[in-house]
């Protein structure tokens, strides 16, 4: 799978199994996003947290131009189901510590239809982690597909931007709590 239904993703990511995978009923598409973090699973986890303050990635367009919090605020780092994060998506589960998953909101599924997402932080070695954000909509008609091909070139750009920074900010936090020095 390639550009726009995948990016960043490995093999391994693309094929697991997600929370958000048994959300959307029918067939269904599935938009796949990862980066890797210079930081532990558990540091990449509380940037994916912060998701309930902003949305972190262009905050001109997605944000109201308001600047996304670029420190830790630490009433984030419990998430609970019926929350808000980033905006648009209302939280169903967490597994603390590693993911949170979440639908649109009412408003936004009378927009625009169901769409599951799981935002995870996966370990990739003692302080490194992979985010990964996964999100499924229907695919069962022509209008469902045309609608996931649409989404998935312009969420490629915001998403894209949102992990980057999440995972700079998740990276400089690790280095700074190790006494490590902390270059971008």
């Amino acid at each position: 799978m390639g550009l726009p239904w995948a990016w960043g993703t490995s093999p391994h990511e693309l094929f697991m199994g997600l929370p958000c995978d048994a959300m959307v009923e029918g067939p269904t598409i599935h938009l796949d996003r990862a980066v890797d973090c210079a930081a532990p699973a558990s540091w990449g986890y509380r940037w994916l947290s912060q998701l309930a303050l902003a949305p972190y990635s262009y905050d001109l367009v997605d944000n109201l131009g308001r600047r996304s919090p670029t420190e830790l605020d630490p009433a984030t780092e419990v998430v609970e189901v019926g929350q808000r994060m980033a905006t648009v998506y209302v939280v169903t589960g967490v597994e603390p510590g590693h993911s949170w998953t979440g639908r649109l909101s009412e408003r936004g599924e009378r927009l625009s239809g169901p769409l599951a997402v799981t935002y995870a932080a996966h370990p990739a070695g003692p302080d490194r982690c992979r985010l990964h954000c996964r999100m499924v909509v229907p695919g069962r008609t022509r209008a469902q597909r045309v609608r996931a091909a649409a989404l998935a070139w312009g969420d490629l750009v915001m998403i894209r931007k949102q992990l980057h920074q999440l995972a700079h900010l998740a990276g400089r936090d690790a280095a700074r709590a190790s006494g490590a020095g902390w270059t971008p």
